[in-house]
Protein backbone atom coordinates (compact mmCIF):
# COMPACT_ATOMS: atom_id res chain seq x y z
CA UNK A 1 0.00 0.00 0.00
CA UNK A 2 1.60 3.32 -0.91
CA UNK A 3 1.54 6.46 1.37
CA UNK A 4 -1.35 8.03 -0.73
CA UNK A 5 -3.16 4.87 0.24
CA UNK A 6 -2.66 4.92 3.84
CA UNK A 7 -3.32 8.73 4.01
CA UNK A 8 -6.81 8.31 2.16
CA UNK A 9 -7.64 5.35 3.83
CA UNK A 10 -6.60 6.57 7.77
CA UNK A 11 -8.96 9.77 6.67
CA UNK A 12 -11.83 7.44 5.57
CA UNK A 13 -11.60 6.63 9.13
CA UNK A 14 -11.41 9.52 10.95
CA UNK A 15 -14.57 10.72 13.20
CA UNK A 16 -13.75 13.78 14.91
CA UNK A 17 -15.65 16.63 12.22
CA UNK A 18 -18.99 16.14 10.74
CA UNK A 19 -18.63 19.55 9.13
CA UNK A 20 -15.69 21.30 10.05
CA UNK A 21 -16.62 24.42 7.20
CA UNK A 22 -19.23 24.91 9.86
CA UNK A 23 -15.93 26.85 11.78
CA UNK A 24 -14.95 28.94 9.12
CA UNK A 25 -15.02 32.69 10.02
CA UNK A 26 -17.03 33.48 6.93
CA UNK A 27 -19.47 30.70 7.36
CA UNK A 28 -23.02 32.68 8.37
CA UNK A 29 -25.08 30.28 10.90
CA UNK A 30 -29.12 30.78 11.01
CA UNK A 31 -29.09 32.81 14.53
CA UNK A 32 -25.86 34.97 16.03
CA UNK A 33 -26.41 34.45 19.13
CA UNK A 34 -25.05 37.74 21.41
CA UNK A 35 -25.94 40.25 18.26
CA UNK A 36 -29.64 40.58 18.54
CA UNK A 37 -29.52 44.36 19.41
CA UNK A 38 -27.45 45.21 16.54
CA UNK A 39 -29.02 42.79 13.91
CA UNK A 40 -31.95 44.81 15.08
CA UNK A 41 -30.88 48.45 14.65
CA UNK A 42 -29.01 47.33 11.08
CA UNK A 43 -32.37 45.92 10.04
CA UNK A 44 -34.68 48.86 11.22
CA UNK A 45 -31.75 50.96 8.96
CA UNK A 46 -31.93 49.14 6.00
CA UNK A 47 -35.57 48.46 5.75
CA UNK A 48 -36.54 51.13 3.69
CA UNK A 49 -34.49 49.91 0.60
CA UNK A 50 -37.18 46.78 0.38
CA UNK A 51 -39.49 49.47 -0.58
CA UNK A 52 -37.51 50.79 -2.86
CA UNK A 53 -36.14 53.54 -0.76
CA UNK A 54 -32.17 54.24 0.09
CA UNK A 55 -31.19 53.90 3.65
CA UNK A 56 -29.08 56.05 5.23
CA UNK A 57 -25.41 55.34 4.85
CA UNK A 58 -23.84 53.56 8.11
CA UNK A 59 -20.46 53.33 9.13
CA UNK A 60 -19.74 49.94 11.50
CA UNK A 61 -16.95 49.77 13.68
CA UNK A 62 -15.46 47.81 16.29
CA UNK A 63 -12.43 44.81 17.03
CA UNK A 64 -11.71 42.09 14.88
CA UNK A 65 -13.97 38.93 15.82
CA UNK A 66 -16.50 40.88 17.16
CA UNK A 67 -19.47 39.81 14.60
CA UNK A 68 -19.44 43.41 12.15
CA UNK A 69 -19.28 41.43 9.04
CA UNK A 70 -21.32 38.05 10.04
CA UNK A 71 -23.80 40.36 11.22
CA UNK A 72 -24.06 42.97 8.36
CA UNK A 73 -24.32 40.15 5.29
CA UNK A 74 -26.87 38.23 7.73
CA UNK A 75 -29.21 40.87 7.86
CA UNK A 76 -28.93 41.56 3.93
CA UNK A 77 -28.95 38.15 3.30
CA UNK A 78 -32.34 37.81 5.32
CA UNK A 79 -33.93 40.95 4.13
CA UNK A 80 -33.21 40.09 0.41
CA UNK A 81 -34.71 36.81 0.81
CA UNK A 82 -37.88 37.91 2.56
CA UNK A 83 -38.25 40.40 -0.01
CA UNK A 84 -38.12 38.00 -2.71
CA UNK A 85 -40.88 35.79 -0.93
CA UNK A 86 -42.92 38.97 -0.65
CA UNK A 87 -42.77 39.26 -4.52
CA UNK A 88 -40.35 42.57 -4.24
CA UNK A 89 -37.96 43.32 -6.12
CA UNK A 90 -36.65 46.59 -5.25
CA UNK A 91 -32.90 46.04 -3.66
CA UNK A 92 -29.55 44.20 -4.23
CA UNK A 93 -26.80 44.58 -2.53
CA UNK A 94 -22.92 43.90 -3.07
CA UNK A 95 -20.45 42.67 -0.49
CA UNK A 96 -16.48 44.04 -1.03
CA UNK A 97 -13.80 42.73 1.03
CA UNK A 98 -10.86 45.44 0.11
CA UNK A 99 -8.37 43.99 2.06
CA UNK A 100 -8.79 41.26 -1.31
CA UNK A 101 -10.31 43.86 -3.60
CA UNK A 102 -7.89 46.22 -3.37
CA UNK A 103 -7.48 48.88 -5.52
CA UNK A 104 -9.81 51.56 -6.95
CA UNK A 105 -10.00 50.19 -10.26
CA UNK A 106 -11.12 46.43 -8.99
CA UNK A 107 -13.65 47.83 -6.68
CA UNK A 108 -15.35 49.53 -9.61
CA UNK A 109 -15.09 46.38 -11.92
CA UNK A 110 -16.32 44.24 -9.05
CA UNK A 111 -19.43 46.50 -8.36
CA UNK A 112 -20.00 46.90 -12.32
CA UNK A 113 -19.65 43.05 -12.84
CA UNK A 114 -22.72 42.81 -10.38
CA UNK A 115 -24.38 45.22 -12.54
CA UNK A 116 -23.43 42.99 -15.38
CA UNK A 117 -21.07 44.90 -16.96
CA UNK A 118 -18.04 43.62 -17.92
CA UNK A 119 -15.06 45.43 -17.69
CA UNK A 120 -11.35 44.43 -18.88
CA UNK A 121 -8.79 43.56 -15.98
CA UNK A 122 -6.77 46.91 -17.09
CA UNK A 123 -6.43 49.43 -19.89
CA UNK A 124 -9.15 51.66 -19.16
CA UNK A 125 -9.28 54.52 -16.80
CA UNK A 126 -10.86 53.83 -13.42
CA UNK A 127 -13.32 56.86 -13.89
CA UNK A 128 -14.42 55.33 -16.68
CA UNK A 129 -14.86 51.81 -15.09
CA UNK A 130 -17.00 53.89 -12.51
CA UNK A 131 -18.99 55.74 -14.86
CA UNK A 132 -19.95 52.43 -17.04
CA UNK A 133 -20.86 50.81 -13.01
CA UNK A 134 -23.18 53.69 -12.37
CA UNK A 135 -25.23 53.48 -15.90
CA UNK A 136 -25.55 49.76 -15.52
CA UNK A 137 -26.51 50.11 -12.19
CA UNK A 138 -29.42 53.04 -13.28
CA UNK A 139 -30.89 50.36 -15.98
CA UNK A 140 -31.47 47.96 -12.99
CA UNK A 141 -33.39 50.89 -11.31
CA UNK A 142 -33.26 49.65 -8.10
CA UNK A 143 -31.33 50.44 -4.78
CA UNK A 144 -28.21 48.74 -4.26
CA UNK A 145 -26.27 48.69 -1.13
CA UNK A 146 -22.78 48.48 -1.72
CA UNK A 147 -20.44 47.04 1.67
CA UNK A 148 -17.39 47.73 1.68
CA UNK A 149 -15.61 45.82 4.48
CA UNK A 150 -11.70 46.42 5.71
CA UNK A 151 -12.53 49.87 3.82
CA UNK A 152 -9.35 51.42 6.09
CA UNK A 153 -7.45 48.82 4.34
CA UNK A 154 -8.06 50.30 0.82
CA UNK A 155 -7.94 54.37 2.11
CA UNK A 156 -4.91 53.73 3.58
CA UNK A 157 -3.42 52.54 0.47
CA UNK A 158 -4.74 54.42 -2.44
CA UNK A 159 -6.57 57.46 -0.30
CA UNK A 160 -10.56 58.10 0.04
CA UNK A 161 -11.53 58.60 -4.07
CA UNK A 162 -13.68 55.46 -3.95
CA UNK A 163 -15.19 56.84 -0.78
CA UNK A 164 -15.76 59.76 -2.25
CA UNK A 165 -16.83 59.38 -5.76
CA UNK A 166 -19.71 56.57 -4.11
CA UNK A 167 -21.33 59.27 -1.55
CA UNK A 168 -21.53 61.02 -4.38
CA UNK A 169 -23.36 58.81 -6.84
CA UNK A 170 -26.61 58.96 -6.02
CA UNK A 171 -26.43 62.95 -7.99
CA UNK A 172 -25.31 61.36 -11.01
CA UNK A 173 -28.37 58.57 -10.73
CA UNK A 174 -31.57 58.95 -12.12
CA UNK A 175 -33.35 55.85 -11.96
CA UNK A 176 -31.29 53.96 -8.79
CA UNK A 177 -30.19 54.62 -5.10
CA UNK A 178 -26.84 53.70 -4.20
CA UNK A 179 -26.37 53.52 -0.09
CA UNK A 180 -23.39 52.48 1.52
CA UNK A 181 -21.90 50.69 4.49
CA UNK A 182 -17.98 51.15 5.69
CA UNK A 183 -16.56 47.91 7.91
CA UNK A 184 -13.37 48.90 9.73
CA UNK A 185 -11.49 47.24 12.89
CA UNK A 186 -9.78 50.60 13.32
CA UNK A 187 -12.33 52.32 15.74
CA UNK A 188 -10.61 55.76 14.92
CA UNK A 189 -10.87 55.39 11.30
CA UNK A 190 -13.57 57.49 10.32
CA UNK A 191 -11.68 60.59 12.19
CA UNK A 192 -9.10 60.41 9.61
CA UNK A 193 -11.78 60.92 6.55
CA UNK A 194 -11.99 64.12 4.72
CA UNK A 195 -14.91 66.01 6.47
CA UNK A 196 -17.67 65.77 3.60
CA UNK A 197 -17.03 61.83 3.33
CA UNK A 198 -16.93 61.73 7.05
CA UNK A 199 -20.48 63.80 7.23
CA UNK A 200 -21.85 61.44 3.85
CA UNK A 201 -20.78 57.63 4.93
CA UNK A 202 -21.44 58.17 8.65
CA UNK A 203 -25.21 59.59 8.76
CA UNK A 204 -25.59 56.37 11.30
CA UNK A 205 -23.15 54.78 12.89
CA UNK A 206 -23.00 51.12 14.82
CA UNK A 207 -20.43 50.30 17.30
CA UNK A 208 -19.60 46.67 18.08
CA UNK A 209 -18.62 45.27 21.34
CA UNK A 210 -16.11 42.58 21.78
CA UNK A 211 -17.69 39.28 23.35
CA UNK A 212 -16.83 38.15 26.71
CA UNK A 213 -15.65 34.65 27.50
CA UNK A 214 -19.28 33.60 28.32
CA UNK A 215 -20.90 34.48 25.03
CA UNK A 216 -17.94 33.16 23.05
CA UNK A 217 -18.73 29.48 24.68
CA UNK A 218 -22.24 29.74 23.44
CA UNK A 219 -20.79 30.98 20.22
CA UNK A 220 -18.61 27.77 20.44
CA UNK A 221 -21.42 25.22 21.43
CA UNK A 222 -23.39 26.56 19.00
CA UNK A 223 -21.06 25.97 16.16
CA UNK A 224 -19.48 22.81 17.49
CA UNK A 225 -23.01 21.13 17.89
CA UNK A 226 -22.68 20.91 14.25
CA UNK A 227 -19.47 20.76 13.10
CA UNK A 228 -18.05 18.01 15.23
CA UNK A 229 -19.23 14.32 15.46
CA UNK A 230 -21.21 13.56 19.13
CA UNK A 231 -18.84 13.11 21.86
CA UNK A 232 -15.72 14.40 19.76
CA UNK A 233 -14.94 16.80 21.90
CA UNK A 234 -13.46 16.36 25.19
CA UNK A 235 -14.38 18.59 28.95
CA UNK A 236 -12.71 22.55 28.78
CA UNK A 237 -11.99 22.28 25.36
CA UNK A 238 -14.91 24.58 24.47
CA UNK A 239 -14.21 26.62 27.79
CA UNK A 240 -10.31 26.86 26.69
CA UNK A 241 -11.08 28.21 23.40
CA UNK A 242 -13.52 30.62 24.76
CA UNK A 243 -11.14 31.87 27.41
CA UNK A 244 -7.93 32.26 24.99
CA UNK A 245 -9.95 34.38 22.70
CA UNK A 246 -11.51 36.53 25.17
CA UNK A 247 -7.76 37.76 26.63
CA UNK A 248 -7.82 39.20 22.94
CA UNK A 249 -10.22 41.54 22.92
CA UNK A 250 -13.43 38.78 22.78
CA UNK A 251 -12.54 37.86 19.14
CA UNK A 252 -14.74 35.10 17.83
CA UNK A 253 -12.43 35.03 14.87
CA UNK A 254 -9.91 33.81 16.98
CA UNK A 255 -12.19 31.32 19.17
CA UNK A 256 -13.44 29.51 15.75
CA UNK A 257 -9.95 29.01 14.95
CA UNK A 258 -8.87 27.55 17.84
CA UNK A 259 -11.15 25.03 18.03
CA UNK A 260 -11.13 23.99 14.25
CA UNK A 261 -7.74 23.68 14.11
CA UNK A 262 -7.35 22.02 17.64
CA UNK A 263 -9.82 19.62 16.18
CA UNK A 264 -7.55 19.24 13.20
CA UNK A 265 -4.61 18.45 15.01
CA UNK A 266 -6.48 15.73 17.19
CA UNK A 267 -7.40 14.59 13.75
CA UNK A 268 -4.26 14.09 11.89
CA UNK A 269 -2.93 12.31 15.07
CA UNK A 270 -5.70 9.41 14.67
CA UNK A 271 -7.15 11.38 18.74
CA UNK A 272 -10.60 9.69 19.39
CA UNK A 273 -11.09 13.40 20.82
CA UNK A 274 -10.14 16.88 20.91
CA UNK A 275 -8.36 17.64 24.40
CA UNK A 276 -7.06 20.78 26.08
CA UNK A 277 -3.57 19.92 25.07
CA UNK A 278 -5.02 20.11 21.19
CA UNK A 279 -5.93 23.81 21.75
CA UNK A 280 -2.86 24.55 23.69
CA UNK A 281 -1.02 23.55 19.97
CA UNK A 282 -3.41 25.24 18.23
CA UNK A 283 -2.95 28.25 19.73
CA UNK A 284 1.18 28.12 19.26
CA UNK A 285 0.32 27.19 15.01
CA UNK A 286 -1.94 30.44 15.06
CA UNK A 287 0.29 32.69 16.66
CA UNK A 288 3.03 31.33 14.59
CA UNK A 289 1.45 31.73 11.33
CA UNK A 290 0.07 34.89 12.51
CA UNK A 291 3.29 36.61 13.11
CA UNK A 292 4.78 35.08 9.86
CA UNK A 293 2.37 36.17 7.72
CA UNK A 294 2.66 40.15 9.46
CA UNK A 295 6.35 39.86 8.36
CA UNK A 296 5.43 38.99 4.97
CA UNK A 297 3.08 41.95 4.53
CA UNK A 298 6.32 44.99 6.12
CA UNK A 299 7.48 47.16 3.51
CA UNK A 300 10.75 46.62 2.36
CA UNK A 301 12.42 49.33 4.47
CA UNK A 302 10.67 48.00 7.87
CA UNK A 303 12.03 44.89 6.49
CA UNK A 304 15.81 45.91 6.41
CA UNK A 305 15.41 47.36 9.76
CA UNK A 306 13.74 44.28 11.11
CA UNK A 307 16.78 42.22 10.12
CA UNK A 308 19.41 44.73 11.22
CA UNK A 309 17.58 44.16 14.66
CA UNK A 310 18.07 40.66 14.44
CA UNK A 311 21.44 40.61 13.58
CA UNK A 312 22.15 42.53 15.99
CA UNK A 313 20.52 41.24 19.14
CA UNK A 314 21.66 37.44 17.82
CA UNK A 315 25.10 38.83 19.06
CA UNK A 316 24.00 40.71 21.84
CA UNK A 317 21.03 41.47 23.92
CA UNK A 318 20.01 44.30 23.02
CA UNK A 319 20.84 47.20 20.22
CA UNK A 320 20.02 50.63 19.76
CA UNK A 321 18.54 52.90 17.41
CA UNK A 322 21.97 54.30 16.32
CA UNK A 323 23.47 50.98 15.87
CA UNK A 324 20.39 49.82 13.88
CA UNK A 325 20.99 52.57 11.81
CA UNK A 326 24.26 51.96 11.11
CA UNK A 327 23.50 48.28 9.80
CA UNK A 328 20.57 49.36 7.86
CA UNK A 329 22.40 51.68 5.92
CA UNK A 330 24.72 48.88 5.09
CA UNK A 331 22.30 46.66 4.53
CA UNK A 332 20.44 49.20 1.98
CA UNK A 333 23.46 49.72 -0.17
CA UNK A 334 24.10 45.77 -0.13
CA UNK A 335 20.73 45.41 -2.33
CA UNK A 336 21.09 48.79 -3.86
CA UNK A 337 18.36 51.05 -2.84
CA UNK A 338 18.36 54.57 -1.28
CA UNK A 339 18.73 54.51 2.33
CA UNK A 340 15.97 56.29 4.67
CA UNK A 341 16.86 59.19 7.12
CA UNK A 342 17.43 58.07 10.94
CA UNK A 343 14.43 59.75 11.77
CA UNK A 344 12.16 58.01 9.21
CA UNK A 345 14.06 54.58 10.59
CA UNK A 346 13.06 55.61 14.41
CA UNK A 347 9.35 55.68 12.95
CA UNK A 348 9.88 52.68 11.86
CA UNK A 349 10.97 50.70 15.05
CA UNK A 350 8.48 52.34 16.79
CA UNK A 351 5.50 50.64 14.07
CA UNK A 352 7.20 47.51 14.74
CA UNK A 353 7.30 47.98 18.56
CA UNK A 354 3.36 48.70 18.12
CA UNK A 355 3.38 44.88 16.25
CA UNK A 356 5.02 43.67 19.32
CA UNK A 357 7.62 42.52 16.67
CA UNK A 358 10.05 44.02 18.53
CA UNK A 359 10.45 45.90 22.05
CA UNK A 360 11.79 49.64 22.11
CA UNK A 361 12.15 51.36 25.61
CA UNK A 362 14.12 54.80 26.05
CA UNK A 363 16.31 54.58 29.28
CA UNK A 364 18.04 57.68 30.71
CA UNK A 365 21.84 56.83 30.88
CA UNK A 366 22.57 59.73 33.14
CA UNK A 367 24.73 62.64 31.71
CA UNK A 368 25.02 60.67 28.84
CA UNK A 369 21.20 62.00 27.74
CA UNK A 370 18.51 59.18 27.00
CA UNK A 371 18.72 56.15 24.88
CA UNK A 372 16.65 53.64 22.75
CA UNK A 373 17.47 50.18 23.68
CA UNK A 374 15.61 47.62 21.13
CA UNK A 375 15.08 43.94 21.68
CA UNK A 376 13.80 41.40 19.30
CA UNK A 377 10.46 39.84 20.77
CA UNK A 378 10.15 36.18 18.01
CA UNK A 379 12.41 33.89 17.49
CA UNK A 380 15.13 35.33 15.24
CA UNK A 381 15.13 32.00 13.16
CA UNK A 382 11.94 33.37 12.38
CA UNK A 383 12.41 36.01 11.42
CA UNK A 384 15.29 34.42 8.76
CA UNK A 385 12.85 32.34 7.73
CA UNK A 386 10.28 34.59 6.39
CA UNK A 387 12.58 37.55 5.38
CA UNK A 388 14.61 34.84 3.24
CA UNK A 389 11.39 34.40 1.04
CA UNK A 390 11.49 37.83 -0.31
CA UNK A 391 13.13 37.70 -3.65
CA UNK A 392 15.01 41.15 -2.69
CA UNK A 393 16.40 40.02 0.25
CA UNK A 394 17.08 36.37 0.10
CA UNK A 395 20.43 36.33 -1.01
CA UNK A 396 21.65 39.14 1.45
CA UNK A 397 19.71 36.54 4.17
CA UNK A 398 21.64 33.72 3.35
CA UNK A 399 25.01 35.37 3.34
CA UNK A 400 23.98 36.40 7.13
CA UNK A 401 22.93 32.86 8.14
CA UNK A 402 26.22 31.52 6.48
CA UNK A 403 28.24 33.72 8.78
Amino acid sequence: MSIIDELIDKAMRRHIFKNREILRPDYIPDTLPHRENEIKRLAEILLPAIRGERPSNIFIYGLTGTGKTAVTKYVLRKLYEKARIKGLDNFTYAYINCRHTDTPYRVFAELASKVNVRVPFTGIATSEVFKRFLRGLDKMNKVMIIVLDEIDFLVRKHGDDVLYKLTRANEMLENSKVSLIGITNDINFVETLDPRIRSSLGEEELVFPPYDSLQLEDILRQRAKEAFNPDAIDSGVIELCAALAAREHGDARRALDLLRIAGEIAEREGASKVTVEHVYRARDELEKNRVEELLKTLPLHAKLVLLSITVQTMKNKYTTTGETYTYYTELAKNIGIEKLTQRRISDLINELDMLGIVNAKVISRGRYGKTKIITLSINPKLVLSVLSEDPRLAELVNHIRSR
